[in-house]
């Protein structure tokens, strides 16, 4: 028993470690940019005085108490969709809870795909902010190398983004210890400015936050658009609790990351307060001199890491976009033989890639880059809490009172720290909203595509029992083996079948129609995987099967075919199968489905699809393709 117990904890200090370089990532380097642009924002709107200090402080500890803490450690962590989180996924969640076809059915996947939208945003962003407050501690340990910021800020992100189709694997052992070691950098860092000066205790109280606003109310208000990235990277903590569950995440942020954070940003106040000149650079102005260049490189590598989930966190959503039915089949490369959730997306990395580059080469500083921050942020952080506030009413029967009293706080505060943040649309602000309308864009039309298509594509089929009756009234030949169809639609003819009936005149000894569905849970127990159905005739060999999947999970055909073979339910080898393929060309039509711009968009994006050979990993020998016109 004793020992089970020590494995149990032994586990437990692991998971807690792993999230630390995973999870915390993002919110575990804010630290470097935030206080500096606090006080730089709107040509240092924020004083230097012991009122303004003291407000920006208490500002910062109580958003990261509000928003982190309480928010998204103490609730939003509960919301779990079968142990995933994410804005898609709690969508996907609170989907299932509200009534089918109503209002709020409709209104929690488009806000879904807003905050997947705004996800992409910050995805940009993140890299290059975090790289560029790193390598610009060069120009205050070395201020001769201050011309060399950005090519080496450009190389690190080249980097980062070349290796990612090596994956995460043997990289992420180090990521727990690496960000271990740079939280207990941070405490000490702050910790011995806070023994210097104790009085910046004080800052704790919320009380000065609330002074400082009321003498102060349109400083504050600029000063609330630079405090919230104290708190980028919360979203991750949600995002990521698939990976490790929520006790972990919970273990790591109140024991390790909150006072670590709590204790620097204390730290970089009193240094403040006692060299107002500091205020240029208050994180790299915290160590000694001669500790000023291993601190360089000590945070180089926490912003790759920190950059690195960002990364990873925009594969992930991808993946569920796609599976959702909001992107086209992308290609997916699984970088780990032990976890699934290990992914490289090709498209999305180089993507993600050239907009980080050309953040960096259009910005140039991470001064510059945080005045596009916040807006891409803050709305996910909306989106998020309406969410989230929508499956507590509808799944776990909360009272309008328990509603109000999160509600309230939460969408006041956040609320203003979107509202702080309009105010930098005009300076670079707008970035984020365009990226995000560009995706919300690609996503709904795809969605909207998709539909029309399917729907012109069923019309063309026809119905399944009328065709099963032909073929029993007008039998054709049979040659041996087995063909597998694979389907959308249960009720349909697969075209690639009505081919070969109608003009070949003959079909296989044993056909399958597998139709793949993928659900709105994360994964599925191999034992509810297989849904059989004979087709009102156990004995004409044509048999439709159902295979389901989790919107996290690899759609691998023979697989799941395999897998229904060793649970009984069909008599077939996979690796001697023929698949079929019902290939369609799309053609606009006049009809006035969808404007005219967005239909060339949605035949561009059908044309970049993943194969379906690949994709459903399906023998390419052994699969053939039937084409057919859909005009829409």
């Amino acid at each position: 028993m004793e020992h089970a117990t020590g494995r149990s904890r032994a586990n437990a200090t692991a998971l807690a470690l792993g999230a630390l370089g995973v999870v915390f990532g993002d919110i575990g380097t804010s630290p470097l940019y935030a206080l500096q642009t606090v006080f730089s924002v709107g040509h240092n709107h924020v004083a230097t005085t012991p009122g303004d200090v003291f407000g920006v402080i208490s500002l910062v500890f109580w958003s990261v108490t509000l928003v982190v803490s309480v928010k998204y450690v103490m609730f939003i962590l509960r919301a779990d969709n079968d142990g995933e989180g994410g804005v898609m996924a709690l969508a996907a969640l609170a989907r299932t809870a509200v009534r089918s076809g109503g209002k709020r059915f409709r209104l929690v996947m488009l806000l879904g795909v807003l905050g997947a939208s705004l996800f992409y945003g910050d995805s940009v962003i993140t890299p290059a902010i975090s790289v560029m407050s790193a390598i610009e501690g060069l120009s205050v340990t070395t201020p001769g190398l201050a011309h060399l910021v950005l090519p080496v800020g450009a190389a690190i992100v080249t980097l980062l983004f070349a290796g990612q189709r090596f994956g995460t694997e043997l990289v992420g052992r180090f990521f727990g210890p690496v960000m271990g070691v740079w939280f207990a950098v941070l405490a000490i860092l702050g910790g011995v400015h806070v023994v210097r000066d104790p009085s910046i205790l004080g800052g704790l109280s919320p009380h000065y936050a609330v002074l400082f606003a009321a003498q102060h109310p349109t400083v504050a208000f600029v000063a609330m658009g630079a405090v919230v990235l104290s708190i980028t990277g919360a979203e991750a903590l949600y995002a990521d609790m698939g990976h490790f569950g929520r006790a972990p995440i919970r273990r790591a942020w109140f024991f390790v990351v909150f006072p670590a954070l709590t204790l620097n940003y204390l730290g970089q106040g009193a240094l403040i307060l006692e060299d107002p000149s500091a205020v240029a650079s208050p994180f790299f102005h915290l160590a000694p001199d001669a500790m000023g260049f291993p601190l360089v490189i000590l945070s180089t590598v926490a912003t790759i890491i920190a950059s690195q989930a960002v990364i990873s966190g925009a594969f992930s959503v991808s993946r569920q976009a796609e599976r959702l039915g909001y992107l086209p089949r992308l290609t997916v490369r699984h970088t780990s033989r032990l976890e699934r959730g290990q992914i490289y997306v090709p498209v999305v990395n180089w993507t993600l890639f050239i907009g980080v580059l050309a953040l960096l080469l259009l910005f140039g500083s991470s001064e510059h880059l945080a005045t596009a921050y916040g807006l891409a942020v803050t709305g996910t952080f909306l989106i998020t809490t309406t969410l989230f506030l929508i499956y507590a009413e509808a799944a776990w029967g909360w009272g309008r009172r328990k509603l109000l009293a999160l509600a309230l706080p939460l969408g006041v505060l956040e609320l203003t720290y979107f509202a702080a943040n309009l105010t930098k649309i005009v300076h670079g602000g707008w970035l984020p909203l365009v990226i995000a309308t560009l995706v919300a864009t690609v996503m709904l039309t795809w969605q909207r595509g998709r539909l029309l298509v399917t729907d012109r594509r069923t019309e063309l089929e026809g119905p399944l029992d009328p065709f099963i009756d032909w073929l029993h009234t007008d039998p054709v030949a049979k040659v041996p083996g087995t063909a597998v169809f694979l389907h959308a639609v249960k009720t349909s003819t697969p075209l690639a079948l009505r081919e070969n009936a109608t003009f070949n005149h003959v079909i296989h000894e044993l056909v399958l129609i597998v139709r793949v569905s993928s659900e709105n849970v994360p994964t599925i127990p191999d034992a509810e995987r297989v849904e059989l159905d004979h087709l009102g005739d156990p004995y004409d060999a044509i048999t439709h099967l159902t295979l389901r999947f989790g919107f996290q999970e690899e759609q691998d055909i023979p697989r799941a075919l395999a897998l229904a073979r060793d649970q009984k339910i069909i008599d077939v080898e996979p690796d001697d199968a023929y698949y079929f393929l019902s290939r369609i060309s799309l053609n606009r039509g006049p009809a006035p489905t969808m404007r005219p711009w967005r239909k060339r968009l949605f035949l561009v994006l059908a044309h970049n699809a993943a194969s379906p050979t690949g994709y459903y990993h399906l023998p390419e020998e052994r699969t053939v393709s039937v084409g057919a016109t859909v005009t829409f």
